[in-house]
């Protein structure tokens, strides 16, 4: 398989879907013209791929922990659906309530949860032979880090009403001609790096591990998958961690 081949391009009509796609929705400017670069699905139909899966799991779960069964309160053994969800979960919750207190980890959990499920999993999807993981490319990350972007502004507006932008010029009015491009200048510099970091790290990683899987496939790749699977939780720690601390920021009262 080739760096932007994976196991779909072996289902039938898949190769043709992609071209479909590849006549209608390619950009076609001059600045894109001038740099190397290829269109593909395959982002798009793993991050697709992922969230089906979470979906699922999401659903067995809920199975697992309904009222009406006897034993919903009975830990399963082994490493289960039920005990990989409730141990990421309580290792969110239990870093959110370490940033923003209790009272808004658990308010504010339903987005950094989801976020935390979707990018790790996205991550250690590249670790298995014939998948890219989705967020080793800008377009995964523009969206997961725009979402982020956008919510947290909207949690601001929520919790002060339009007071919330009063802080962009500074502490004192004299000093609003100066404050406030930099204040726009640092917002939009945590979008892309939210984007830039996770793509970087994650499209390395992924690089190294495909690099030794085809010079040599047995053993010796393993250390680097583990080093790459240390990478992929890293990484969603770092996003997800970052998201905490702008909502906390953005929903913080000012003591007087």
């Amino acid at each position: 398989m080739g760096d932007h081949s994976t196991w779909f391009h072996l289902l039938p009509g898949y190769q043709n879907l992609e071209d479909w796609a590849k006549h209608y929705l390619e950009r076609k400017s001059f600045l894109i013209t001038m740099f190397e670069h290829q269109f593909s699905l395959t982002h798009v139909v793993v991050a697709a791929f992922v969230a089906v899966l979470l979906i699922i799991g999401a659903l067995a779960y809920r199975g697992r922990v309904s009222k009406d069964r006897a034993d919903r309160l009975v830990p399963e053994r082994g490493l289960g659906i039920r005990n990989l969800f409730e141990l990421v979960l309580e290792a969110t919750l239990s870093i959110a309530e370490s940033v923003m207190g209790r009272k808004k980890a658990e308010k504010y959990l339903p987005l950094v949860g989801t976020l935390v499920f979707f990018i790790l999993f996205n991550n250690l999807i590249g670790l298995v032979p014939g998948f890219l993981p989705a967020t080793d490319t800008l377009k995964t990350n523009f969206a997961l880090s725009g979402t982020v972007f956008i919510m947290y502004h909207v949690f601001g507006v929520m919790e002060h009403g339009l007071k919330y932008f009063k802080h962009f010029a500074g502490p004192v009015w004299y000093l609003a001609w100066l404050m406030i491009p930099i204040e726009i200048i640092s917002h939009v510099a945590r979008l892309f790096s939210l984007a830039l970091r996770l793509m970087g790290n994650i499209a390395a990683d992924h690089k190294v591990v495909s690099a030794f899987f085809v010079l040599i496939p047995i053993l010796v790749p393993l250390p680097f998958m583990v080093l790459g699977l240390l990478v992929c939780i890293v990484q969603t720690l770092v996003f997800s961690l970052l998201t905490m601390v702008y909502i906390d920021m953005a929903v913080a009262h000012e003591e007087h």
